[in-house]
C-alpha cells in the first residue's frame, strides 16, 4: 500500500499486521489520534499509519508505550536522555549475549564432567553474580 486517503480501523490493523484493539489502545494512551468521520468512525490516513508504524518500530527497540509517549512529547534534552538510557540497556544486553556466547563456545570444548569444577565456567558464574542487583 503506497498511498491511502483513509482506511477504517480493521483495514489499518491489517495493513500494519496488528489487531484493531492495539490501535484503540494506542489511541487511549495518547499515542495515536486518528481523524474521525462525522459519524464517529476512526479513519487512518497515511500520516496516522506512518505514526503507527513508528510506534511498532520503537516497541521493537524495547521502549514501553510510556517511553514512546515521552519520546514524542518531551523536550529534546529529555528525548536524548531517554535514548541514551535505552542505548545503555542495549549495550548491557549485548555484553551479556557476547559473554553467553563465549560461555557456550567454551562448553563445547570443556572437559570437566561437572561444570562447577571448571575454572572458566566458574568465572562466568562469578561474572553473572556481579551483574545482578542484590535480591534477584
Amino acid at each position: 500500500m503506497t498511498t491511502v486517503d483513509a482506511v477504517r480501523i480493521g483495514d489499518a490493523a491489517a495493513v500494519l499486521g496488528i489487531e484493531a484493539h492495539v490501535l484503540r489502545h494506542w489511541e487511549s494512551v495518547g499515542l495515536l489520534h486518528p481523524p474521525r468521520t462525522p459519524s464517529g468512525h476512526r479513519h487512518y490516513d497515511e500520516q496516522t499509519l506512518h505514526r503507527a508504524r513508528l510506534i511498532r518500530i520503537l516497541q521493537r527497540t524495547g521502549l514501553s508505550l510510556e517511553q514512546i509517549r515521552r519520546l514524542g512529547a518531551g523536550a529534546r534534552a529529555d528525548r536524548l536522555a531517554l535514548i541514551a538510557d535505552k542505548r545503555a540497556e542495549v549495550q548491557e544486553r549485548l555484553a551479556l549475549l557476547r559473554a553467553t556466547d563465549r560461555f557456550l563456545e567454551h562448553l563445547t570444548e570443556c572437559r570437566h564432567p561437572i561444570i562447577a569444577e571448571c575454572p572458566e565456567c566458574a568465572g562466568f558464574a562469578t561474572l553473572e553474580q556481579r551483574r545482578r542487583p542484590p535480591g534477584r
